[in-house]
Parts: C-alpha cells; structure tokens; sequence
C-alpha cells in the first residue's frame, strides 16, 4: 500500500542522511519549471527591527509558491512505467497547483484530491493547469486517506506533499540559491513550517554547508506540530490544528522530515494569527506584494526572534513561501493587522451613567485615536464602553494606556487578547439577555462553504430558543459562529452531551469577561 513512511534504507547516522539529502538537493532538476527567486531586501521591516531582513520570494513562483520545486523533483524522477500510470496527490492548495503544473509539463495525468473547505482561488488554480479535483472530505487527513486510496485502486503512483527525499529535496534548492545569491554575513534562515518538507530541505543543505547558520522554523501557535516534536523528542499528533494559516495546518510532521528536523533545526517560534496578520502588512509595506497567512509566517518568527532575544545587526532571511490568499479574506487580516502590530488596543472601560461622562472619558485619553467606541444604553449607576484605542509599540505602548486610565479612576478590562471580543463581541455590543432567561453562550467553528450556516442551524435544531446569534464571513475555510441559547434549568446538564453531538468544535464563552460586561 502507498504510504508516507520513512524509506527503508534511511542512512544510519545523521552525518550519511545529512550527505544523502544534499546530494538529491544538488541534482534536483527543479529550473526546468521553477525559477530562481529573488533575495529582496526589506528596508522597512529591516528599519523598524535594526537587522537586516532579505525576503526570499517564493511566491514569485510560477504557482505562487515554492512547492512546484518539490513537486518537479519528484515527477521528473518517476520511471517510464509509473508515468504511463498517473499521478495522485493530496493538498489543500500550493502542492496541488505544483502537482498539476508539473504533470502538464511533463504529459502525465494528474489527480489531486482536496478538502472541501479548500480556498476557490487555489481549486481553481489546480483545474486552470490541468489537474483532475475530486473535492472530498474537510480537513487535510480526510482527503489524504481518500488520495491512498484511489492510489492503490487505480495503481497510480502517489506524490506526498511533504514527506519524500525528492520532495524535500526541490525544496532544498530554496537554500541552495539563498547561500550563492548572500555569500557574506547571514545569521538565521526563518522558514514557514508545516509538514516540514522545506525546512528540512533548508536545513539540510545549509548545514552541510555553513552549520555556523542557524535554521529557525515559524509555525502558527495552534498548528505546532513541528514544536511539539522537538519538545516530545519524537513525531505527535495534535488533538486540534487551526486554519488561519490553511497552507500549513498539519497535525504531524512528516517521518522523514523529522529525522532531519530534529538534528539540524536549531529553533521553532510560534507566532499568533495577529501577528501573522502584521507580517501580511509588513511584506505589502516593503514589496507591495500580499501574501497568504502561511507565506507570512516567516516574517512574523523574525518578528518575534528579535523581540525575544534583543538582536541588532543580523542578517536575517525570511522565505515568502506563498501567495495564493483569497481576496475575500483581506478584510479579516486588514481587521487584525493593527492588532498584531501592537498598534491598536481593544478594551472595555466602566464610566459612571450620567452627562458628561464620554467627553471626560475622551479627555482622559489624550490625543490618542480612537479607532472604534461601541455603547448601549442600560439602567443603572454604570455604563460599559467596548473602545479600540490607538497605541504605539515604542512610543505608546499598551500597558502605559492602561496605566493612564487607572491612574485616573477608570476601571479598565484589556480584550486585546480575548478572540470572542475581537470576532464577536465588538460586532454586536448593543443588548442583555433577558430578564430570568437562563442564556448559555457559545462559540463554534464549522466548515465554510455554500449551505454551511444552514446546515449548522439545522443540527442545532429547535430545542432551545437562540437568543443572540453572530456570523461574519471572513473569506476562510472555517466559519465562525457566536450563538446564545435560552436553556431551561433543569436541561442545563444534558448541554454538553447535546453540543457534542453536533459534531463542531465549541466553546462555552458564558463566562467570558466580554460577554458579561456587555451583553450578559
């Protein structure tokens, strides 16, 4: 059966796997349909941190992203009979456009199974360069364990997005043109991680090269499977992995990838979906190019790197890895860019209910902007304002507004922080639940796509009577839902077992600061 084991004859010691890998990098045939990317300087983001930052720009690719690299390499190594066969694949987007490129280039028919909740611009990508889609499940493992199959039904050869020495090798020739295009001072290679083929391609020829260089890999701090391997000392599975960043959400690095990871990656940051965000901005600020989340993780780890470990003058190398972003989701990055940027401040403040309360409030925040102010109206000696306020990192930073308002008598809440204030709450501030209604309030995430919201209302059902309910497209293959339900007292025990039948990812938020401030 097709699988993504570990080669059988996997070198002994890290030094002979080290010399194999790189000698696959260096015969890797990868210019006969990949490019050679540029090394772009960011002087900007190189300004603003004190080192200096070069972009590798791999979403100049004739895909939009460094996969078609690997995904040559390993087509072009295919034997005359396995050609003849076809190819399959599974992706949720950037490996399936360097499939189907390839294949076309080559003459070979490729399938290339995707999650239902794949992006349109990366399905039509696949279909636009000749690859056959069968959409089928809503994560990646449904659609891999679909693609094995047919693999093994229709005897055609399977292609791994992550976990092959040929695939890991195309990738390695990122490394390959980044130490010929900067032959002097580098310092650290930040590469976007996921199930690990790039990196380990990265680190593989760059350690045997210049091990003086240290390899950095930047995941999404709820896809880390990466992290957590090297903290476990072996491959984990992780019980839940995000969708912001859909290039990279990968619960298990691969098996070969690891074997290099664990022996020549020096370091894995985690980075936030704001902060990924704040990179998107940055990289559009230097190169007026925009990327897909993962393609800014990158920049978003040096970001982080920096703050954490006080470096000045470096050299320091950022992979662009991708840019295949569905227009749509720009609102939801531009929301959060500014977030993430430590550039605005989203809190609740406490002002007595009577005249002339919101002018002094005004004046107690000085020249800063507010950047939004929501209120309602509710009897009694308080009032509650949900308020986005201007800072600075440097000159103005969170934690002295704060200050300043305390200083001042205001009691202030921080929802910086708080993802139910941010996707919800500060866009439906304005009512309480009833009087004596016993609310419960819940956040879900479902799977997006056409009939989604319909089909989560109708496993809902009619039980209980919903008594606040938020939705917002944001352009992403998750769907975010903030609903609250009227359940009677004596049902109160029997909600979980009836939430955990509907068979979506929830959380109780009935306790949530934001929601009793403002809505409970």
């Amino acid at each position: 059966m097709t699988s993504l084991s570990v080669p059988s004859r996997t070198p002994a010691t890290p030094q002979q796997l080290l010399s194999e890998q790189v000698r696959r990098i260096l015969s890797a045939p990868v210019y006969d349909l990949a490019i050679e990317t540029p090394l772009q300087a960011a002087p900007a983001l190189s300004a603003c941190l004190g080192n200096q930052v070069l972009l590798k720009r791999e979403d100049l690719q004739p895909t939009f992203s460094f996969k078609i690299r690997g995904a040559y390499t390993r087509l072009s190594r295919l034997s005359p009979a396995q050609r003849a066969r076809g190819v399959i694949t599974a992706s949720a987007g950037n490996h399936a456009q360097g499939v189907a490129l390839a294949a076309a280039h080559l003459g070979l028919t490729a399938t290339i199974v995707m999650p239902t909740t794949t992006p349109s611009l990366k399905v039509e990508g696949v279909r636009s360069r000749g690859g056959q889609v069968v959409l089928h499940g809503e994560s990646f493992p449904h659609a891999l364990a679909h693609a094995l199959a047919l693999a093994d039904s229709h005897g055609a050869t399977f292609v791994p997005p992550f976990d092959d020495p040929d695939v890991i090798a195309g990738q390695g020739t990122v490394a390959m043109e980044i130490l010929r295009q900067h032959p002097g001072q580098l310092d650290a290679i930040f590469v976007p991680v996921g199930g690990g083929g790039l990196i380990a391609g990265i680190a593989a020829y760059v350690k045997y090269l210049r091990p003086d260089v240290k390899v950095i890999g930047v995941e999404p701090e709820d896809s880390n499977c990466l992290q957590a391997a090297m903290a476990a000392g072996e491959r984990v599975v992780l019980a839940q992995v995000g969708t912001f960043a859909d290039g990279v959400a990968v619960a298990q690095i691969g098996a070969h990838c690891f074997e290099l990871c664990r022996h020549f990656v020096d370091d894995v940051v985690t980075v936030s979906s704001d902060e990924l965000c704040a990179a998107i901005k940055d990289i559009y600020d230097d190169t007026r190019s925009i990327t897909e989340p993962s393609g800014a993780l990158a920049v978003a780890g040096i970001k982080k790197y920096v703050a954490r470990a006080g470096v000045k003058g470096q050299t320091l190398v950022a992979i662009d890895s991708g840019a295949n972003v569905n227009f749509d989701r720009l609102r939801h990055v531009a929301e959060r860019a500014e977030l993430g940027e430590q550039r605005e401040a989203v809190i609740a403040v406490t002002i007595p209910e009577r005249p002339g309360s919101f002018r002094a409030f005004c004046l107690a925040l000085g020249k800063r902007q507010i950047t939004e102010f929501n209120y309602r109206y509710h009897p009694g000696k308080e009032a509650h304002l949900f308020v986005g306020v201007q800072t600075h990192p440097q000159h103005d930073p969170r934690e002295a507004l704060l200050a300043s308002l305390a200083e001042q008598g205001y009691q202030v809440l921080d929802l910086t922080d708080n993802e139910l204030a941010k996707l919800h709450v500060r866009h439906t501030v304005g009512g309480h639940a009833a009087p004596g209604a016993t609310e419960r309030v819940l956040r879900f995430e479902f799977a997006e796509r056409p009939g989604a919201l319909l089909g989560f209302l109708e496993r809902l059902g009619k039980r209980w009577n919903i008594s606040l309910f938020h939705y917002r497209n944001h352009g992403a293959a998750q769907a975010r839902v903030f609903a609250g339900l009227e359940v009677p007292d004596d049902e109160l025990a029997g909600l979980p077992q009836a939430l955990e039948a509907m068979g979506y990812p929830y959380w109780d938020e009935t306790d949530n600061p934001a929601y009793r401030l403002f809505m409970g």
